[in-house]
C-alpha cells in the first residue's frame, strides 16, 4: 500500500449523482497519460453529460517502466477503470515525440518519416500511431511506449481503445471555440509542466507548438515570441487561456505585467455538467474534455 500511494496521488475527484455503473455501455472513458500526471472522464453517450472526473499526479515517476508500474497499481485498486463494457474507449498520450501533417500531404506509410521531423523515435520500444482529426486538417503522428500500448490493450483486451494525442485534443477543442468567435485571438493552456500555444485563422489551425517550462518567466517568454512570430501586439491582441492557473493567482496576475489582454477560457459546450462540477474552474482540463471530440463511435 505505501508503493501505491508513493506512486500515485489522487488531487480531484467528482461524480455526477446520475451515475450509474449498471450503465456504462452507454458511457464513453476518456484517459489522458502523460508522464507525471493522468486523468479520466466518463462521458454519457445519450446526453454528452460529464459524470465521473478524476486527477492523479504521478510523482516518482522516471522511465516508461515507472510509468506501467504507477498505471498497473492505480488501476489494480480502481474497479471501475478496468472495466471492460464502455461504449468507447479512447486514450491520449501526452509527450513530445508528435508531429502535425497536413492532412491531403499525409500518408500512412510515411509515419517515421514525418516524425524525425521532431524527435528521435526509439523503434525497439516505441511504437508509431497517428489520430485522424474531425476539424483541424491535421494528422497527428506521435509514438507510445510499446509496453504501455500492450499493457493497455490487455486491460481492454475486449473493447480496444482509440489512440490519440494531447495535442490533438488541444486543437479540436480550440477550433470548435474558435468557430463562434470573429476575432482571432492567441490561446494557450498552461500544463502542470508544458505551455501549448495555439492560433486559429478563419478557422482552421495557424500555429500551434508546446514548450518545456523550467521557470515562470519562460511563460512570458514563449507567449511573447510566438505573438512576434504571428504579427500580434501584446498591448492590444488578446489572449485566452486555459489550464492550471488559478483566477487571481499571482502567476495570472504576473501576465498581466507583460500582456494586457488575459482572459480565461471556459469549459466546451459540446459537454454538459452538472452542478457537482462547479468546484472545478472552468479553464482547467480543456485537454481532457477535448478528447471527446478526437472518440470513434
Amino acid at each position: 500500500m505505501q508503493a501505491s500511494v508513493a506512486q500515485y496521488k489522487l488531487i480531484k475527484k467528482i461524480k455526477d449523482e446520475r451515475f450509474d455503473e449498471e450503465n456504462i455501455h452507454h458511457y464513453h472513458l476518456l484517459i489522458n497519460i502523460g508522464s507525471r500526471d493522468f486523468q479520466a472522464l466518463i462521458v454519457d453517450h445519450t446526453d454528452n453529460r460529464v459524470l465521473y472526473l478524476e486527477d492523479y499526479v504521478l510523482p516518482a515517476i522516471s522511465s516508461p517502466s515507472d510509468l506501467r508500474a504507477a498505471l498497473d497499481s492505480l488501476f489494480d485498486s480502481h474497479a471501475l477503470l478496468q472495466a471492460g463494457f464502455w461504449k468507447s474507449i479512447t486514450i491520449a498520450l501526452k509527450n513530445q515525440k508528435f508531429v502535425q501533417v497536413p492532412e491531403p500531404l499525409f500518408v500512412d506509410t510515411a509515419l517515421s518519416d514525418y516524425l524525425r521531423f521532431n524527435a528521435r523515435v526509439d523503434f525497439e520500444n516505441e511504437e508509431l500511431l497517428y489520430s485522424v482529426p474531425t476539424h483541424s486538417r491535421a494528422v497527428t503522428v506521435f509514438a507510445v511506449p510499446k509496453n504501455l500500448k500492450g499493457w493497455l490493450e490487455s486491460v481492454y483486451a475486449n473493447n480496444k481503445p482509440v489512440y490519440t494525442h494531447q495535442s490533438a485534443a488541444l486543437i479540436e477543442a480550440t477550433l470548435h471555440h474558435a468557430k463562434n468567435r470573429q476575432d482571432n485571438p492567441l490561446y494557450i493552456y498552461v500544463d502542470r509542466f508544458k505551455l501549448h500555444i495555439l492560433s486559429v485563422q478563419d478557422n482552421a489551425l495557424r500555429f500551434y507548438n508546446q514548450f518545456a517550462i523550467q521557470n515562470f518567466s519562460d511563460y512570458v517568454k514563449y507567449i511573447m515570441l510566438v505573438m512576434k512570430l504571428l504579427g500580434m501586439d501584446q498591448k492590444t491582441s488578446e489572449v485566452l487561456m486555459w489550464g492550471y492557473i488559478g483566477k487571481n493567482s499571482p502567476h495570472y496576475h504576473e501576465f498581466y505585467k507583460y500582456i494586457n489582454n488575459v482572459t480565461y477560457g471556459g469549459r466546451p459546450d459540446f459537454l454538459r455538467f452538472g452542478y457537482l462540477f462547479d468546484e472545478i474552474q472552468e479553464q482547467h482540463f480543456l485537454d481532457l474534455y477535448g478528447i471527446y471530440l478526437c472518440r470513434q463511435g
